[in-house]
């Protein structure tokens, strides 16, 4: 079973009292002068000497029956509502109830950190593709600018040049405090945030202001989190509000991009690729190869940046291009930052597990990538077939316990897109991955009855018939795994490399394979 990776935290904090977070917060006081808290925690797992420990109703139970464990770690008190307050009462730990203590998180987290007031410029970028991409192009160009960056995505958590596989997409705001703060002893100037609908939706990102803010796009995808699109959408306009950032960078490529613009609190500029809308950034792709895509950025005053990135695709020349227009408006000099990625040396950022290339030379093309919804996979697979010498194959499987309306639609867009297709497992979680299999191979029938198709429940099976079934000009695209280093089966995170298994693949049949580049390949 693959354990949580460890989070961030500062290594020493300015104590707060007791008695100062109750008149703050304006909670009931708590007869307990003496408490002092250096830190707070979510889970008792979590928890570390001087942790306020937060314990919240949970789906399954009340986090307040672990408060003896918190009390065992080294909590030094608790927040929590009434009802766990009584379940609380035998820690031994004081006991400060808050009617809605998820909604304080935030604001909790801010004034124990003091991230509120002492903090490193922070970029948040938010979308339903592409904003893992552009979180980590912007960590890649703040690093070739010599600015100490911080990052944190659903990938990877960066201090510097400290780095940690991520749990969660957006971070508790516990987590997420204590990151900033991390940062900010460790002297990072800039970091980039990697924002979700549900971190917004779910207080995660309460208590943090961000400087610039960055949209990518919005696509089918999370309705099972929200009741359509338009609440979907309505979750991440929050982040182009006064109370959660100063100005906007919002890309057009998208219907939806114009609607953030329309309903933005605060001052935004425009970005699009060539010819899809008129805006005050310019995204033209000049050439693609499976090793890299070179553009030409024009920014708002007519000046062009010529240079490229590690990867291929219009779309990821599209979010390097909000990248560079993030920092602009984030203050970062136009000529400095020609100077730094200009060039065909370009944007030298490390992209795990988006359209990465785990083959070598005289080998099948295999591409291992996140992308797991209808619009990615439009995306990903033209920008695999623009740069394919032969067939393209396409391995993917979809979530278990996720969002089903759209797994006919990434059926079809598997079968619009590739030559041949193998469906597998992903994360069956606590579905039947079958029936999941049932419906992708339904729809994708219906789509097209003739379509080359195979069903390989083993996902080291399915690549490997890929494999055997591609010659060496041929392309392989296994959407869906990404960086991730497990699979999720009946709750229990199985330790699984989708990359390492492609290399392997590869390897089995005679082929070279690329070497491994980050920490979860």
């Amino acid at each position: 079973m693959c354990a949580m990776p460890a989070a961030f935290r500062p290594s020493s904090v300015e104590p707060r009292s007791l008695d100062e977070l109750t008149e703050r917060f304006g909670l009931p006081a708590v007869a307990a002068p003496e408490v002092r808290l250096t830190g707070i925690s979510l889970g008792s797992d979590a928890t570390v000497p001087g942790d306020l420990f937060v314990a919240l109703r949970g789906v399954r139970g009340h986090g307040a029956a672990y408060a003896a464990a918190a009390a065992d770690r080294g909590a030094a008190a608790v927040l929590t509502d009434q009802e766990g307050a009584e379940l609380a009462a035998d820690a031994g730990l004081p006991i400060v109830i808050a009617a809605s203590p998820r909604v304080l998180l935030g604001e909790l987290a801010a004034w124990i950190y003091r991230t509120a007031t002492e903090r490193p410029l922070l970029l948040g970028v938010t979308g339903t593709n592409g904003k893992t991409s552009t979180t980590h192009l912007l960590g890649g160009i703040l690093d070739q600018l010599g600015v100490p960056a911080g990052l944190s995505s659903t990938a990877e958590r960066h201090v510097g040049a400290e780095r940690r596989v991520a749990g969660l997409t957006t971070p508790e705001a516990t987590e997420l405090h204590a990151l900033i703060a991390r940062m900010r002893e460790a002297g990072v100037q800039a970091a980039a945030i990697e924002v979700s609908a549900q971190g917004l939706s779910r207080h995660r990102l309460d208590g943090v202001h961000f400087d610039v803010a960055g949209f990518t796009n919005l696509s089918h995808d999370h309705l099972d989190d929200y009741a359509d699109m338009e609440a979907y959408f309505a979750a991440k306009l929050p982040l182009f509000q006064p109370e959660r950032s100063a100005r906007g960078v919002v890309s057009l490529d998208t219907e939806w991009g114009a609607r953030v613009v329309e309903r933005a609190g605060v001052p935004v500029v425009t970005i699009a690729e060539g010819g899809r809308a008129a805006a005050d950034w310019t995204v033209r792709v000049t050439e693609e190869t499976r090793e890299y895509t070179a553009f030409d950025l024009t920014a708002p005053s007519g000046a062009v940046l010529s240079t490229r990135i590690p990867i291929l695709g219009a779309h990821m020349a599209a979010n390097a291009g909000l990248a560079v227009a993030m920092l602009v408006e984030a203050g970062y000099e136009w000529d400095r930052l020609v100077e730094a990625i200009g060039g065909p040396a370009g944007i030298e950022a490390r992209l795990p597990g988006r359209t990465e290339l785990v083959s070598g030379p005289g080998a099948p093309s295999i591409y291992v990538d996140f992308g797991h919804s209808p619009h990615a996979f439009r995306e990903t697979l033209a920008a695999v077939r623009k740069v394919a010498t032969g067939k393209v194959i396409m391995v993917f499987g979809a979530d278990g316990d996720r969002d089903t309306t759209k797994r006919a639609d990434m059926a079809r867009a598997a079968v619009d897109g590739s030559d041949i297709l193998v469906i597998t497992d992903h994360h069956p979680r606590f579905e039947d991955p079958a029936g999941i299999r049932a419906t992708l191979l339904a729809a994708a029938k219906e789509a097209a009855p003739d379509h080359p198709l195979h069903e390989v429940g083993d996902p080291k099976q399915a690549i490997r018939l890929a494999v055997s079934l591609a010659s060496p000009e041929d392309s392989i695209l296994w959407a869906g795994p990404g960086h991730q280093n497990y699979r999720d089966i009946e709750g229990v995170r199985t330790p699984y490399s989708a990359r390492h298994e492609a290399r392997t693949a590869l390897q089995e049949a005679g082929y070279q394979a690329a070497p491994p580049r980050d920490l979860s390949s």
